[in-house]
């Protein structure tokens, strides 16, 4: 079943890499991208209906708006249609236990994330 999977990371050869390795995956998903947490809050509240997609894959170290704020501003909105996952260069304990606090973040991933891993998240069901 095709998804909407949004990519929120300012680095752009990993947003190239990561769209490959999705439509590489035969399942149809549609991807978004944005550089940071504000352009794609932006893009959500435009229409919280039709904007929202079903997975976030997100990293944390981005300019303007990181992923910690981006979590904050989203657990506001009380959103259940979307799972979000980090996926950061370094995934260090520390980050893990503050991302206790967000229960919207179904799993933490290290860069670069490979088509196996895109093809467990794609296939979690929903909760």
């Amino acid at each position: 079943m095709s998804k909407l999977i949004c990519i929120i990371d300012d680095d752009l050869i990993y947003q190239f890499l990561i769209n490959k390795i999705i439509g590489n995956s035969k399942a149809g998903h549609d991807v978004m991208f944005f550089k940071n947490g504000k352009e794609a809050l932006d893009y959500f509240a435009l229409d919280l209906d039709k904007n929202l997609p079903e997975i976030i894959l997100l990293d944390l170290e981005m300019p303007v708006m990181d992923g910690w704020d981006f979590l904050k501003e989203m657990s506001k909105l009380h959103i259940d249609k979307t799972d979000i996952y980090i996926v950061s260069s370094s995934i260090s304990h520390e980050d893990k236990e503050k991302a206790k606090a967000f229960p919207k973040i179904k799993g933490h991933f290290s860069k670069p994330i490979n088509s196996n891993k895109i093809q467990e998240i794609t296939k979690a069901p929903k909760e």
